[in-house]
């Protein structure tokens, strides 16, 4: 390993790949912005379109507020990325190992490319929450101050479960009014509600998605597991994206390696005497391959999504294990993180993130092999 780790061009490679990914990411995230906020903004009775969502986020954040985030997914997607390619590679060379040809089939690019947007799931997860946080903050209106929010002092309890929260004092009141009417009530309930966290803004309600971005206060309020919420649905995403990308792409790769080799003389006998590929048909192939795994995961991609813009506090997990609660909806949608509440609105955005994917697929392939060719040509 610290052979590898020494070689210069292993490290060329790494060095590269990352630069790609994050020219990738650089080129494509409006497009990922406009398009979580439109995933997260709609509702069934609410349709956002690009357009509404572009001018709100201009009107609130100007134009930066379309690179809100941009850092940490450059991050994710640069480690994301090389798990991908890294797990395919390593599961495609068993599969070529003591074939004379090195030929992969196209459903051992599905096989692996699945196991790769597995790994690249896992890896990218923690990234993906911050930054749609991040982009969500961009199109929200912050209050500069609220109304009879009362700037006391709170519980030790509630300062450690919920940092940095204000109590609303009139929402508190009103609950209280209502529990004033049981025949059977404590002495002083005002100071007994203060005791508990759920009355933190006095209607049990969490925080909104803006007060809670920052990785130490997400890891304060929601605890390590919130990284990886909506785990369900992302691999179910990742796992689709995976495979019929891989398996996409060698299936055009190879078409164009059989189109390439019609009239040569004499006929080729392995893919390896046909010679190598145009680096731009390579390329081209590889963002439409995107594109159509981007449009095939989709519905996944806006359930995680929309899981991930959900605050929940850790001592509501610790509730919902305790009361044994059961995730709602049909078979399918529990095992992949879809709720029923979203049914309607799981392909919304679509044609923004297929344009994304195509356009980051592209950048990402070609200039890796441009920068190859010409740095290690020299």
């Amino acid at each position: 390993m610290n052979e590898l780790l020494k070689n210069p061009i292993f490290a060329t490679h790494a060095v590269i790949a990352a630069g790609s990914a994050t020219l990738a990411t650089a080129i494509s995230y409006p497009l990922d912005s406009l398009k979580v906020l439109v995933q997260v903004g709609s509702g069934s009775s609410k349709q956002l379109t690009g357009a509404d969502v572009l001018n709100r986020v201009r009107t609130l954040s100007g134009s930066s507020g379309l690179y809100s985030g941009v850092g940490w997914l450059t991050l994710g997607r640069s480690l994301g990325l090389g798990a991908r390619f890294g797990v395919y590679e390593i599961l495609t060379a068993f599969y070529k190992d003591g074939r004379e040809d090195k030929y992969v089939y196209v459903s051992e690019a599905l096989l692996a490319g699945i196991a790769s947007g597995a790994v690249e799931s896992l890896v990218s997860s923690p990234f993906e929450l911050i930054k749609l946080r991040a982009q969500v903050t961009s199109a929200s209106r912050i209050p500069s101050s609220t109304p009879a929010v009362e700037k006391a002092v709170v519980s030790p309890l509630i300062a450690k479960l919920l940092p940095g929260y204000s109590r609303d004092i009139r929402a508190l009141n009103n609950t209280v009014g209502l529990l004033t009417t049981l025949p059977t009530k404590h002495p002083n309930l005002v100071t007994a509600l203060k005791d508990y966290p759920w009355m933190m803004t006095g209607s049990g309600r969490p925080p909104s998605v803006f007060d809670v971005k920052r990785p130490l206060d997400i890891i304060s309020l929601e605890g390590w597991g919130a990284f990886w919420r909506g785990m369900r649905s992302g691999l179910a995403r990742d796992c689709v994206f995976g495979g019929i990308f891989f398996s996409t792409w060698q299936f055009l790769h190879q078409a164009m390696v059989e189109w390439k080799a019609v009239g040569m003389n004499p006929p080729a006998r392995s893919d390896e005497d046909v010679g190598p590929l145009s680096p731009l048909a390579v390329s081209l192939a590889a963002g439409f391959s995107g594109s159509l795994a981007a449009a095939a995961s989709h519905g996944f991609d806006t359930a995680k999504s929309r899981s991930q813009c959900i605050v929940l506090p850790k001592y509501v997990s610790m509730e919902r294990r305790f009361l044994k609660w059961q995730v709602p909806g049909k078979r399918f949608e529990r095992w992949t993180g879809i709720h029923p509440a979203d049914r309607n609105i799981l392909f919304r955005g679509v044609g923004l993130r297929m344009a994304r994917s195509g356009i980051a697929s592209f950048v990402v392939v070609g200039g890796y092999l441009f920068a190859i060719d010409k740095l290690l040509s020299e």
